[in-house]
């Protein structure tokens, strides 16, 4: 099983922390983020690993070398530019020619990925998205929305909901909006969407495909961090480093 995970962004959220680190670099517990991001997909199975660079690649090439002594093997690429959440995978389309995941490389999260390959299988979808319940998705939020039925199939992606958008989504059930938490399971094919030079899931490929392709969203209880706001990394680093959340 194969996997990317996207780690070129430069952090400038996190400030002093990310000056000399790349961002999947900064420390929890004495390991770097991406180190449990790793061990979490080998405990997984998935042990081919990609991993877009740009800030500070050096570090993290230096660090996990070729993945031998995590258990996997990885390859990177090196970005001049930034691509994208979803241009990252031109430098890689070689390499996923079988179903694989897209993993953002600033999440901190137990999230049981072979439960979620099995509901993708299962829908015979060719993305499925890993999607949470947030309380604060109401009129006022600019959050992206993922709005999905009862059998959890996606009907829409609203990336930076305009004051229309808002209104119209304040009219649907709760329960029906829910936020990308950026973890994605894809089938080769939706890179056949994805143009040269920068682009983003959310917001450039994923609201085109949705009317085109079968999406899914896929959720389940987890521990989930997106920590590229410093109150979140903050957050994240107590709950392990205290012991209430254990990582694989």
């Amino acid at each position: 099983m194969k996997a990317i995970i996207l780690c070129a962004g430069k952090g400038e959220r996190l400030g002093e922390l990310t000056k000399d680190t790349p961002k999947p670099m900064i420390p929890i517990a004495g390991k770097p983020v991406l180190e449990y991001l790793i061990r979490l997909c080998r405990k997984h199975g998935i042990t081919d690993i990609a991993v877009n660079t740009s800030h500070l690649p050096e570090k993290i090439k230096s660090y996990f070398k070729d993945g031998t002594s995590f258990g996997v093997h990885l390859r990177y690429s090196f970005e001049q530019e930034l691509l994208g959440t979803a241009g990252a995978l031109n430098n890689f389309r070689d390499f996923f020619t079988e179903t694989f995941f897209v993993i953002y490389g600033d999440n901190v999260t137990d999230l049981d990925l072979s439960a979620m390959l099995k509901f993708h299988r299962a829908k015979h979808a060719a993305a499925t998205l890993y999607l949470y319940n947030e309380p604060l998705v109401d009129k006022k939020t600019k959050s992206g929305v993922v709005v999905v039925d009862a059998q959890g199939k996606i009907q829409e992606i609203v990336e930076g909901p305009n004051d229309d958008d808002q209104q119209r989504l304040a009219e649907i059930p709760a329960e029906q909006k829910l936020l990308n938490a950026g973890v994605y399971i894809l089938e080769p094919q939706v890179l056949q969407e994805v143009p040269s030079g920068f682009s983003d899931f959310a917001r450039d490929i994923f609201p085109k495909l949705v009317k085109k392709l079968p999406f899914y969203g896929f959720q389940a209880p987890c521990y989930f961090k997106e920590i590229g706001q410093l109150p979140r990394y903050l957050q994240a680093k107590e709950d392990i480093e205290s012991g209430r959340v254990i990582l694989p």
